[in-house]
Protein backbone atom coordinates (compact mmCIF):
# COMPACT_ATOMS: atom_id res chain seq x y z
CA UNK A 1 0.00 0.00 0.00
CA UNK A 2 3.10 2.64 0.82
CA UNK A 3 4.56 1.57 -2.59
CA UNK A 4 1.51 2.69 -4.46
CA UNK A 5 1.39 5.50 -2.40
CA UNK A 6 4.75 6.39 -3.35
CA UNK A 7 4.01 6.08 -6.83
CA UNK A 8 1.42 8.42 -6.75
CA UNK A 9 2.50 10.80 -5.31
CA UNK A 10 6.29 10.63 -7.46
CA UNK A 11 3.45 10.52 -10.64
CA UNK A 12 1.84 14.07 -9.13
CA UNK A 13 5.43 15.39 -8.47
CA UNK A 14 6.80 15.15 -11.84
CA UNK A 15 3.47 16.33 -13.53
CA UNK A 16 3.57 19.56 -11.39
CA UNK A 17 7.16 20.14 -12.14
CA UNK A 18 6.43 19.50 -16.31
CA UNK A 19 3.83 21.99 -15.77
CA UNK A 20 5.77 24.71 -14.13
CA UNK A 21 9.03 23.92 -16.63
CA UNK A 22 6.62 24.18 -19.46
CA UNK A 23 5.11 27.64 -18.15
CA UNK A 24 8.69 28.80 -17.22
CA UNK A 25 9.77 27.55 -20.98
CA UNK A 26 7.10 29.60 -22.49
CA UNK A 27 7.77 32.55 -20.78
CA UNK A 28 11.17 32.57 -21.93
CA UNK A 29 9.55 33.68 -25.35
CA UNK A 30 7.10 36.18 -24.62
CA UNK A 31 8.65 37.74 -20.74
CA UNK A 32 6.38 38.97 -18.34
CA UNK A 33 6.15 43.05 -18.34
CA UNK A 34 4.56 45.05 -15.56
CA UNK A 35 3.66 48.67 -16.26
CA UNK A 36 1.64 51.46 -14.30
CA UNK A 37 0.56 54.97 -14.27
CA UNK A 38 0.58 57.00 -11.07
CA UNK A 39 1.08 53.86 -9.25
CA UNK A 40 -2.93 53.80 -9.56
CA UNK A 41 -3.34 51.63 -13.14
CA UNK A 42 -1.64 48.41 -13.98
CA UNK A 43 -1.39 46.15 -16.52
CA UNK A 44 1.13 42.71 -16.27
CA UNK A 45 1.08 40.73 -19.71
CA UNK A 46 3.06 38.68 -21.43
CA UNK A 47 5.33 40.30 -24.44
CA UNK A 48 5.62 38.05 -27.87
CA UNK A 49 8.19 38.26 -30.43
CA UNK A 50 7.02 38.97 -34.34
CA UNK A 51 9.81 36.52 -35.58
CA UNK A 52 8.91 37.46 -38.78
CA UNK A 53 5.50 36.36 -38.73
CA UNK A 54 2.29 37.71 -40.31
CA UNK A 55 1.06 38.64 -37.26
CA UNK A 56 -2.83 40.48 -37.68
CA UNK A 57 -4.97 38.44 -39.70
CA UNK A 58 -2.76 35.56 -39.80
CA UNK A 59 -1.31 34.58 -36.07
CA UNK A 60 -3.80 36.74 -34.25
CA UNK A 61 -6.79 36.52 -36.25
CA UNK A 62 -9.70 39.40 -37.31
CA UNK A 63 -13.01 39.31 -35.57
CA UNK A 64 -11.68 36.60 -32.78
CA UNK A 65 -11.16 37.56 -29.29
CA UNK A 66 -7.59 37.56 -28.48
CA UNK A 67 -5.40 37.04 -25.01
CA UNK A 68 -3.79 40.59 -26.09
CA UNK A 69 -0.27 39.36 -25.28
CA UNK A 70 0.70 35.72 -24.45
CA UNK A 71 0.83 33.03 -21.71
CA UNK A 72 -1.60 33.96 -18.98
CA UNK A 73 -4.63 36.39 -19.82
CA UNK A 74 -3.22 40.05 -19.59
CA UNK A 75 -4.43 41.60 -16.43
CA UNK A 76 -5.61 45.39 -15.86
CA UNK A 77 -5.96 46.88 -12.50
CA UNK A 78 -7.33 50.38 -11.48
CA UNK A 79 -6.97 51.15 -7.77
CA UNK A 80 -9.49 54.34 -8.61
CA UNK A 81 -12.62 54.69 -10.42
CA UNK A 82 -12.01 55.73 -13.81
CA UNK A 83 -13.17 56.05 -17.65
CA UNK A 84 -12.07 53.40 -19.49
CA UNK A 85 -12.55 54.56 -23.14
CA UNK A 86 -15.60 57.20 -22.02
CA UNK A 87 -17.36 54.20 -19.98
CA UNK A 88 -17.19 54.05 -16.26
CA UNK A 89 -14.74 51.84 -14.65
CA UNK A 90 -14.67 50.77 -10.69
CA UNK A 91 -11.40 49.72 -9.06
CA UNK A 92 -10.95 46.51 -9.46
CA UNK A 93 -8.51 44.11 -11.38
CA UNK A 94 -9.99 42.57 -14.87
CA UNK A 95 -8.49 40.62 -17.62
CA UNK A 96 -7.90 42.48 -20.65
CA UNK A 97 -9.14 40.81 -24.13
CA UNK A 98 -9.46 42.10 -27.15
CA UNK A 99 -11.20 41.51 -30.73
CA UNK A 100 -8.46 42.67 -33.60
CA UNK A 101 -10.27 44.27 -36.67
CA UNK A 102 -8.43 45.72 -39.80
CA UNK A 103 -10.20 49.22 -39.15
CA UNK A 104 -10.84 48.95 -35.62
CA UNK A 105 -10.93 47.16 -32.23
CA UNK A 106 -12.72 45.96 -29.06
CA UNK A 107 -11.02 46.14 -26.43
CA UNK A 108 -12.94 44.29 -23.54
CA UNK A 109 -12.34 43.91 -19.48
CA UNK A 110 -13.48 40.82 -17.88
CA UNK A 111 -14.37 39.98 -14.83
CA UNK A 112 -12.36 36.95 -14.33
CA UNK A 113 -8.78 36.73 -14.05
CA UNK A 114 -6.12 34.00 -13.82
CA UNK A 115 -6.86 32.47 -16.43
CA UNK A 116 -4.53 30.79 -19.26
CA UNK A 117 -4.97 32.71 -22.16
CA UNK A 118 -6.00 30.23 -24.23
CA UNK A 119 -8.23 26.80 -23.35
CA UNK A 120 -7.35 23.40 -24.40
CA UNK A 121 -8.98 23.85 -28.50
CA UNK A 122 -6.57 27.32 -28.64
CA UNK A 123 -9.54 29.70 -28.08
CA UNK A 124 -9.83 32.29 -25.79
CA UNK A 125 -9.99 31.62 -22.24
CA UNK A 126 -12.70 34.64 -21.65
CA UNK A 127 -16.52 34.07 -20.62
CA UNK A 128 -18.15 36.54 -22.42
CA UNK A 129 -21.01 36.74 -19.65
CA UNK A 130 -18.74 38.29 -17.43
CA UNK A 131 -17.61 41.33 -19.38
CA UNK A 132 -17.69 44.23 -17.37
CA UNK A 133 -17.05 46.52 -20.84
CA UNK A 134 -16.11 46.84 -24.35
CA UNK A 135 -14.91 49.84 -25.96
CA UNK A 136 -14.44 50.21 -29.67
CA UNK A 137 -11.28 52.05 -30.82
CA UNK A 138 -9.79 52.97 -34.43
CA UNK A 139 -6.04 51.33 -35.63
CA UNK A 140 -3.05 53.49 -36.04
CA UNK A 141 -1.44 51.97 -38.46
CA UNK A 142 2.30 52.41 -38.14
CA UNK A 143 5.26 53.40 -40.12
CA UNK A 144 7.66 51.71 -37.88
CA UNK A 145 7.74 48.19 -36.97
CA UNK A 146 7.26 46.67 -33.45
CA UNK A 147 8.91 43.30 -33.24
CA UNK A 148 7.71 43.12 -29.67
CA UNK A 149 4.42 42.95 -28.31
CA UNK A 150 3.94 46.27 -25.83
CA UNK A 151 2.17 47.90 -23.96
CA UNK A 152 2.60 51.49 -22.48
CA UNK A 153 0.78 54.29 -20.92
CA UNK A 154 1.24 57.80 -22.21
CA UNK A 155 0.31 60.58 -20.26
CA UNK A 156 -1.66 63.46 -21.70
CA UNK A 157 -2.12 66.40 -18.63
CA UNK A 158 -3.18 64.33 -15.74
CA UNK A 159 -4.75 61.21 -17.42
CA UNK A 160 -3.48 58.91 -20.19
CA UNK A 161 -3.50 57.10 -22.88
CA UNK A 162 -2.90 53.04 -22.81
CA UNK A 163 -1.38 52.29 -25.90
CA UNK A 164 -0.88 48.88 -27.40
CA UNK A 165 1.83 48.05 -30.67
CA UNK A 166 2.80 45.66 -32.36
CA UNK A 167 3.96 45.01 -35.90
CA UNK A 168 2.62 47.91 -37.87
CA UNK A 169 -0.18 48.06 -35.93
CA UNK A 170 -0.93 50.40 -33.05
CA UNK A 171 -4.35 51.36 -30.44
CA UNK A 172 -4.60 53.47 -27.68
CA UNK A 173 -7.24 53.75 -25.24
CA UNK A 174 -8.10 56.89 -23.38
CA UNK A 175 -8.17 56.98 -19.50
CA UNK A 176 -9.76 59.83 -17.35
CA UNK A 177 -8.95 59.35 -13.82
CA UNK A 178 -12.12 60.60 -12.17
Amino acid sequence: MKKILYIVIAIIAVIFISMTALRMYTKTHSPFESISFKNQIQVDYCKPYKKDRVIFGDLVPYDIPWRTGANEATVFTTKIPILFGKKNLDPGTYSLWTIPGKDSWQVILNSEIGQWGVNSSGKANRKPDLDVLSVEVPVINSSKEFDQFTIFFEEVKSDAEMVLVWDKTMISVSIVTK
